[in-house]
This record gives structure tokens, sequence and C-alpha cells, in this order.
């Protein structure tokens, strides 16, 4: 018995916000200082060091349990199940709903409890929660249902990630160009076959680095102090991840007894384009292996930005449904999922197509 991906789906905003978008914004330093540099030679930099040029935003009638709504429906009709046999909806999100123009986050009731109630699923035995776990919070997810499966207290489940981090930024802080919104999901269910989750590999290190992502003032010098955005040690974070990543992408595929010339494709969580390719190289280096196959990673962080927990799943569901023509993948073929974020954690899956 092995817990299976039988139906996915993803919802991207559309709402495009490119880095020309930027072009009249005022940044400023932690320190609140103004970064006294024309913004094209700013925004130019930041895309050169994350590959992002353009990200998506969800619009204003949208919140994040809407799109995860979309998402986990598409994923839903993708699986051709009952709604009603789902024994567990897990949503996988930061910041619950953030209506647009404000800065509260809103998880009464949670936002599991809400797609449930929006899908009119009537089993009271469909236990629906949330779960909070940083970027990698869809990964955790897919492991937390595994872990559930194999207690046997579950049998099927609707993993749901979604986030529309372009409300809860400071847009005076270069950062804030990073994150974008966007929602993925999948049906997963245990059952007999090949196919199917092969191993597990979770971490969180909080001894240092517990605050590398948190929440601050803003760095304009004339914001109210007591609103907070998301804040991050963007050096801190890189290091963390170049260091930590690539053991336990390891640790996870060795538990599988998988060789490594046999993963097909590595789905990494789309922080920035220099951090991944910098991780999948460290990766194959543990091997010994310096040559990186060509088209191992597909990546989305380009055009869609760092939506934390949606990066993976939206990635892995464009692939599967053939949206990128560069990307594909057939029965029998291995995978590895890999993540990293706020807390800080990481989690890998190794899995058989």
């Amino acid at each position: 018995m092995k817990s299976v991906i039988i139906g996915t789906g993803s919802y991207i905003p559309q709402i495009v916000q490119s880095n020309e978008n930027f072009s009249s914004q005022r940044f400023y330093t932690e320190g609140q200082e103004l970064i006294d540099k024309p913004t094209e030679e700013i925004t130019q930099k930041f895309q050169e060091i994350t590959g992002i040029y353009e990200r998506r935003y969800a619009k204003q009638e949208f919140n994040t349990s809407d799109i995860g709504f979309i998402a986990a429906k598409r994923a839903i009709e993708d699986s051709k199940i009952d709604p009603e046999t789902i024994d567990q909806i897990i949503f996988a999100h930061n910041f619950g709903d953030v209506r647009k123009h404000t800065m509260q986050t809103d998880v009464l009731p949670a936002l599991a409890s809400r797609v449930k109630h929006q899908l009119r699923i009537k089993n009271p035995h469909c236990v629906a929660y949330d779960l909070l776990f940083g970027c990698p919070g869809w990964v955790q997810g897919l492991i937390q249902a595994d872990s559930f499966f194999k207690a046997g207290t579950a049998g099927t489940a609707l993993v749901i990630s979604g986030e529309t981090l372009s409300r809860v930024v400071d847009p005076f802080d270069r950062d804030s160009m990073i994150f974008a919104d966007g929602a993925g999901a999948c049906v997963l269910k245990y059952e007999d076959g090949e196919s199917g989750i092969l191993s597990t590999n979770s971490c969180s290190h909080t001894l240092d680095e517990a605050y590398y992502l948190h929440l601050g003032k803003s760095n304009f010098p004339e914001s109210d102090p007591r609103i907070r955005y998301i804040k991050m040690n963007g050096r801190k974070v890189y290091e963390y991840a170049l260091t930590h990543v690539p053991s336990a992408m390891k640790e996870c595929l060795d538990k599988a007894n998988i060789s490594i010339e046999k993963v097909k494709k590595v789905f990494i969580h789309q922080a920035n384009e220099k951090l991944d390719e910098g991780v999948i190289k460290r990766f194959y280096r543990l091997y010994q292996i310096k040559e990186i196959p060509e088209g191992i990673m597909p990546m989305s962080v380009h055009e869609l930005g760092n939506s934390s927990v949606a990066t993976i799943p939206t990635l892995l569901d464009r692939v599967l449904k053939g949206e990128l023509s560069e990307h594909k993948l057939n029965k029998g073929d291995v995978i590895l999922l890999a993540s990293v974020g706020a807390g800080m954690n990481i989690n890998a899956v190794c899995y058989r197509v």
C-alpha cells in the first residue's frame, strides 16, 4: 500500500505584476534609509539574483481560501472521486485569509473548513484542518496524510496549499518583489500498486534559525510601527538552504533505496533561481556527480514568483497536465519534491509516478 496522487489542480492568479510595475516605487533599508539608486537598477539586480521578471497577484475579490477552493475543486475533478469519500482536508498556508487593503489575518474558521463548506461536503467524518509549516507546508501535508494512512485512520486526503503574499508584504522593502500569490492541491489515496510515496524526510532548525523569516515593521520611516509585514533575512535563508536542503534530499532518496540516476525530475520550492540551482548542484555533488542532468529541475519562479506553499503543487500540476512542453513525466518515473522555509523547516518526498 502506498499514498498515491490520483488528481491535481492549481490556480494561477490573473494579475501579472512585472518588474517594470515597480518603476515608481521607492525602496528603503531595514534601518529605514532611502536606497538612493534608480529603481530600474534595483529591479535589474533583483532579476539577476532571483531570475524573477514577473509574478502573479490575486484579484481583490479572491482570498486565500477562495483560490485554494478552486485548486481543490480542480484536483477533485481530475481524480474523479466523490468528495463525500474524502477523510481529511489539509490546507497548508501561513497567513490565512487577508482581505485586500487590510493586514489582519483571518483563520476563523480554518481555511480547510471554509473549503469543505464551499465544496458542500456533508460527511462529518471528513476532518478539515490547517497546517502552518512555512513554505514547505504543502509537502508536509503530503507527509502528514501519508502518516495517517499508515496508521489506518484515513484513506483519502485532499491536500491544499494557498497564499496571497501580495497582501502581507512591505512595498518599501526590496524583498517584497520576490513574493506572489497562488494555490495548488492534490487528492492523495492509499492503495495498492507500484506508484506512490516511497519515502519522506522532515527537519526543523530553530536554535539560531527560527526568526530568519518573521513579521516586522515597514522599512518606510513614516510607517505605523504597529502594523507588521513579512520580513526575511535573505542572506541567512540562502545560506541555510544551501547547507541543509541537499542533505535532507539525500536522506530522503537513500531511505527509498533509489539510485540518484533513476530520479527523473526534482521539484524544488521556487524561492529564487540562483538558490534552486545551488541546491541542485550541491545535491548531486553529495553523490560525487558534477554534471547535472539536463532538464532535471522544472522551474516557474521566473514568471510566477515565490508563492510559498503553492510553488511545488502548481509546478507539479502544470508538468502532469503537459503545460510545460520541455518537461514530461511517465508512469514509473521517480521524482523528488523538496522545500524550505520559515521555521526554519525543510522536507522532502520521494515519489514514483
